[in-house]
């Protein structure tokens, strides 16, 4: 009975000390916009500006909004979890804008935490054993030409 409740014990302190990790990673955007990647979860409806990136004139600015995505990591590299979070918070912006008539997703920064990281190029993922998870901000809009 003792090396039951010892083996337990065990397995609580390894998989406590294992889910305590967690990395932060800054990953190329591009990587997940890529159609190759998305494979269509991206339809083209609604276009993503991220940071201060230059968007068309903008016609009408809506409300901001928050995603934040977690994927199971486990068994999947930081990357691939991250990327996964992040594709599954566009898709659930694309949706949330398609359904408030927006075309746009303008000033998407990350928001981990509701600290700010804003980067045209980049997005903040936090990956640990079991999860990893991309928050992001953004503004949902209508502007011209999309």
């Amino acid at each position: 009975m003792k090396m039951k409740v010892l083996v337990v014990c065990l397995m609580l302190f390894t998989m406590n000390a294992v889910s305590a990790r967690n990395s932060t990673l800054y990953l190329p955007i591009s990587d997940v916009l890529d159609s190759t990647y998305s494979q269509g979860k991206l339809d083209g409806s609604v276009r993503f500006y991220f940071a201060d990136q230059p968007t068309p004139r903008v016609l009408t600015r809506m409300n901001d909004d928050f995603s934040n995505r977690k994927t199971n990591a486990f068994g999947k590299t930081d990357i691939e979890a991250c990327k996964w979070a992040m594709l599954s918070a566009l898709v659930a912006m694309q949706e949330s804008a398609k359904a408030r008539g927006a075309n746009a997703v303008i000033e998407v920064t990350s928001y981990y935490k509701k600290k700010v990281y804003a980067d045209r190029t980049k997005y903040e993922c936090h990956a640990g054993a079991l999860l990893a998870g991309v928050a992001l901000k953004g503004t949902y809009a209508k502007v011209d030409g999309t």
